[in-house]
């Protein structure tokens, strides 16, 4: 272990930073006396208004707890149980989500190999050929997510791409954006042109990871496709009964395009501490970091003591392959003395 002092933030995921100072601020105004329930509220109404001016869409918005959650109600809400979603095999709701969008929608994942944790419209084909046929699940949608689970960026093309594919065979498209201010930042777009624009029916809007405490929205592009949204939210466990603080939440990061510009700075970061490491013996960083995730082969010894110095998350442990998260509120003093650590732990794992 280093005798180096570990950075004050964690590199471990963008979930371990707090909360922004003006989220807090205005969670305390909206505690302010009494507020009807269930999102009907001025805050939710505000907020709902201020995700359409976002999409330049009249698009409907409900409010979930969680990204697990908030994707488990997207998908279940625009499927039967015996259509299946399409997804990388990499994908959060696939590896991470304990099964919960098949159990809750009834609808079979069906995954394809992914290169950079990216879905490419030929690879549809094969499941494509099972529409019509009573023995196979059938396709009903596509799910994505921007950024990627490993940190790669769809272009807007691409995004364009998969969803005139998928719908040419009656196929939606779920966008999973759990770190989508982050993908927004690195694009330097915005949702209209990323989401609306590109065809995408709908998505889940992520604010924990881009400073909100909790609470992330499902938008609904066709407004039509939310018709059982309310009841599928409801008895998954996702209505938020005091909404009113889940919608100040948004309403604090949404002003000034605030959340982009934190994201925009976790970006700086992760790009930092990419060139920080940078000829530090037996330690490669796959490729420059689109986003907030650095994802670095280290020496397989140095991980243990990596992670008790400052607790980071082993993405591959037999080929050495770790993943380093930057936040809102990393600090160029975090990405220093993180970088110094790596250096220190990595050259005494192997002799260096």
């Amino acid at each position: 272990m280093s005798d180096l002092p570990p950075p004050e933030s964690s590199f471990a995921s963008d979930n371990y930073a707090g909360a922004l100072p003006e989220v807090i601020d205005a969670l305390a105004a909206a505690n302010a006396g009494p507020a009807a329930a269930y999102g009907d509220d001025p805050w939710t109404e505000r907020a709902v208004d201020a995700l359409r001016e976002r999409f330049g869409a009249p698009v409907e918005v409900r409010w979930c707890w969680g990204g697990t959650g908030a994707n488990v109600v997207g998908l279940a809400s625009v499927l039967q149980p015996w259509q299946a979603i399409v997804a990388p095999d990499s994908a959060h709701i696939v590896t991470d989500e304990c099964g919960a969008p098949s159990r809750f929608s009834g609808s079979t994942v069906l995954t394809v190999p992914s290169e950079g944790g990216k879905l490419h419209p030929d690879q549809l084909a094969p499941y494509l050929q099972w529409l019509g046929s009573e023995h196979h699940p059938q396709p009903g949608a596509v799910s994505i997510t921007q950024s990627t689970e490993l940190g790669t960026l769809y272009s807007l093309d691409e995004i364009a791409a998969i969803a005139e594919r998928a719908h040419a065979d009656g196929l939606l498209v779920h966008v999973d954006g759990a770190r989508l201010a982050n993908a927004l930042a690195a694009l330097d777009t915005d949702p209209a042109t990323m989401l609306r624009d590109t065809g995408v029916d709908v998505c889940t809007v992520g604010f924990t990871k881009a400073g909100a405490v909790y609470g992330e929205a499902v938008v609904y592009l066709r407004p039509e496709l939310a018709a059982r949204a309310s009841f599928v939210r409801k008895q998954a466990g996702q209505l938020p009964s005091k909404g009113r603080f889940v919608a100040a939440q948004v309403l604090a990061l949404l002003e000034d395009d605030r959340w982009v510009d934190r994201a925009r700075h976790a970006n700086a970061m992760a790009a930092r501490l990419a060139d920080a490491v940078d000829g530090v013996p037996d330690v490669r960083v796959l490729a420059p970091p689109a986003v907030n995730a650095v994802f670095a082969e280290v020496p397989v010894e140095a991980i243990a003591p990596l992670q008790d110095w400052s607790f980071i998350w082993e993405w591959d442990l037999a080929a050495g392959l770790v993943r380093w998260m930057t936040s809102w509120a990393t600090t160029e003093r975090d990405v220093d003395r993180f970088a110094a650590g790596v250096r220190a732990i990595a050259g005494s794992a192997t002799g260096g």
